[in-house]
C-alpha cells in the first residue's frame, strides 16, 4: 500500500512538471496576427491577444493633412512612413470649395509600439508643440490660388481659442499650408493670401496683415494631448 501512494504521489508531480514545461514552450513561440515575434520577456499583453496594428496613412497630391511636431520631436507627422503620428492620421482629398477636417491621434497600437520602443500598450501623449500646420500637397501646382481658412482647432475634443488668423501661403512653391503655430516664422510670408485677399500690395503689407500670424493658438493649451483636430474651409478654387 505505501509503495502504491508513493507511485501516485510521484506520478502527480511528474504530471504538474510536465505541464509546466509544455506552457514555457507555448509562451516562446507566440507571435501577434501580423506574425510579429512577441518574446517571453514581453509582459505588455497576454500571448493570445491579437495585435491588429492600423494602416498608415500618407496624403497623395491634392490631399489635406495636419502636419505636427511635439514639444521633444519625438511625435510627428508629414506624411512619411517614419512617422509615428502615420497610424490612422486623417488625411482628406481636396476636390473643391467646401469644408474640410484633418487630423491625428497618438490612440493606436502602431504609435504607441514606435514611440516606446516595442509596447503597443504604452501610455503615449504629446506634450506641447513644435510645429502644426494644415497641409495641401502640392496644393500650389494643383489648386494655385486655393485659400484654407481655419475654422476650429481641438485637442482631445476640445475647441481651443486661436489669438489671431492664420493666412495662406507656400514654404516651398509646391505644398500649401496655412500655419497654426510656427515659431520659426515671425512675419506673414510674402507670398501670404487670405479670404481679405492678399498680405501684400506691391510688396508692402496692407492694413489687415497684422492681424494675421503663424503663431494662433497658445502652447499651454497642448501640454499634453492624444488627439488634435482641426476643421477648415478651402475657397479660391476655380
Amino acid at each position: 500500500m505505501k509503495k502504491l501512494i508513493s507511485f501516485l504521489v510521484v506520478s502527480a508531480v511528474c504530471a504538474s512538471f510536465a505541464s509546466c514545461g509544455d506552457s514555457k514552450k507555448n509562451n516562446s513561440d507566440t507571435s501577434d496576427k501580423n506574425g510579429t515575434s512577441v518574446s517571453d520577456g514581453d509582459t505588455s499583453y497576454a500571448d493570445d491577444e491579437e495585435i491588429v496594428y492600423e494602416d498608415k496613412v500618407f496624403p497623395n497630391d491634392g490631399d489635406a493633412y495636419l502636419a505636427i511636431v511635439d514639444k521633444k520631436w519625438s511625435l510627428e507627422y508629414w506624411g512619411r512612413d517614419e512617422d509615428a503620428l502615420a497610424y490612422s492620421a486623417g488625411t482628406v482629398p481636396i476636390t473643391g470649395n467646401g469644408d474640410y477636417s484633418v487630423s491625428i491621434t497618438t490612440n493606436t497600437y502602431g504609435c504607441r509600439e514606435q514611440a516606446s520602443g516595442g509596447d503597443p500598450h504604452a501610455d503615449i501623449k504629446g506634450e506641447g508643440l513644435s510645429f502644426l500646420a494644415v497641409m495641401i500637397k502640392e496644393g500650389e501646382t494643383k489648386y494655385p490660388n486655393a485659400v484654407i481658412t481655419v475654422n476650429s482647432v481641438k485637442v482631445d475634443g476640445r475647441e481651443v481659442a486661436m489669438t489671431s488668423k492664420p493666412y495662406t501661403s507656400s514654404d516651398d512653391g509646391k505644398d500649401t499650408r496655412a500655419n497654426i503655430f510656427n515659431t520659426w516664422v515671425t512675419t506673414p510670408a510674402t507670398d501670404a493670401r487670405s479670404t481679405e485677399g492678399p498680405l501684400y500690395e506691391s510688396g508692402n503689407p496692407t492694413d489687415f496683415c497684422k492681424d494675421y500670424s503663424a503663431l494662433v493658438v497658445n502652447e499651454e493649451d497642448f501640454a499634453s494631448w492624444t488627439d488634435i483636430q482641426v476643421d477648415f474651409t478651402v475657397s479660391g478654387i476655380n
